[in-house]
């Protein structure tokens, strides 16, 4: 049967793909958003700055410390990397989730499973570059390669995780080809995807199975426990695959962002090192906005993991503030083997 032999757990967000200087593009959509979630209420950027601002956040954020701390996070990344090239796995299934790059406001499923034979990513076209936001260009070396590439998909493992999905009561939605959208500012697999093939896989792609949550947009986010559900459902699926191949498990994307909570980061760093579900899955929803909400991929993917014998270590925890008002991102990355 098969093994899971390696999980991995790592943010994916643009502080780890641009330079300290550029992780400033972002702060005028952060100035310019009228309300930021945080610690289940809702601020504006000059509201956070005065409820933050005895934590010496102009000091975080200054052009010294972001420095500092991107760099913490290239070392951090580099780790994450040798370890997925010591224990050389056969195949992964990723856990990650979709900002309206394969999505659109047309269809935003809860759970997705891509089951098709190949996937494909590109670099962003000059008609696409004019319609993304602040900073998002400048981060796309880190997940999308420098020319259209295709990557093997599992059709074998894919259909059978949504077999077991719709045995146990889990209305999956089944993807065999990504999507086109005309005008649109993406296209290929997201970046959730991509960041893995390219920074942890550098490039050299195993067979995946890309499995997508909405943890973004409402009202249809699946809760944290049903997150938690759904990773054991897939742990149990990859049990049963009958296969000699070493299976690797990620929980792509988090932490708290794109306002940073550490005590929540740590939270779940608490609960990952003790396997402890009930931790990660009792925190209230609202914890779980916006860029925070990627969280549910680690949630996910503790599902599957905590049922296995792997162990390991916290490699960093580097919260990348941006702002005085504590906007930025928050970069964990965590193995197990």
């Amino acid at each position: 049967m098969a093994e899971i032999v390696l999980g991995m757990w790592t943010s994916h967000g643009p502080t780890l793909s641009t330079t300290p200087e550029q992780w400033l593009m972002r702060v005028k959509a952060d100035k310019a958003r009228p309300s930021h979630p945080y610690k289940l209420g809702n601020y504006s950027f000059e509201e956070l700055k005065e409820l933050r601002k005895s934590e010496n956040l102009e000091h975080q954020s200054s052009l010294d410390e972001r420095t500092k701390r991107h760099a913490k996070c290239q070392v951090a990344v580099e780790k994450m990397a040798d370890v997925w090239a010591e224990v050389n796995p056969d195949v992964a299934v990723i856990m990650g989730n979709d900002q309206k790059e394969i999505f659109n406001d047309a269809l935003i499923p809860a759970f997705t499973v891509f089951t098709g034979e190949t996937l494909y990513n590109e670099p962003a076209s000059q008609a696409q570059i004019p319609l993304m936001a602040p900073g998002i260009h400048e981060a796309e070396s880190g997940h999308n390669p420098p020319e259209y590439r295709e990557y093997p998909g599992i059709p074998e493992l894919s259909e059978l995780i949504t077999r077991q999905a719709t045995s146990e009561g889990f209305d999956v939605t089944q993807m065999k080809e990504l999507p086109r959208h005309d005008n649109h500012w993406s296209s290929g697999v997201g970046h959730a995807f991509g960041y893995v093939y390219r920074q942890v896989m550098r490039d050299n792609v195993v067979p995946n199975v890309p499995v997508i949550t909405n943890t973004f947009f409402p009202p249809n986010q699946p809760t944290a426990k049903r997150c938690y559900d759904f990773g054991q459902m897939v742990g149990r699926a990859i049990k049963a695959w009958d296969s000699d191949l070493k299976v690797a498990v990620f929980g792509s994307g988090g932490m708290s962002h794109f306002v940073i909570d550490e005590e929540i980061d740590q939270v779940f760093m608490e609960a990952i090192a003790a396997r402890d579900a009930d931790a990660l899955t009792s925190l209230d929803e609202g914890y779980f906005q916006t860029g925070t909400s990627e969280l549910k991929n680690w949630i996910s993917a503790a599902g599957i993991l905590f049922d296995t014998d792997l162990s390991g270590e916290m490699v960093d925890y580097v919260p990348c503030y941006r702002s005085e008002a504590g906007t930025g991102t928050a970069n964990g990355f965590v193995y197990w083997r």
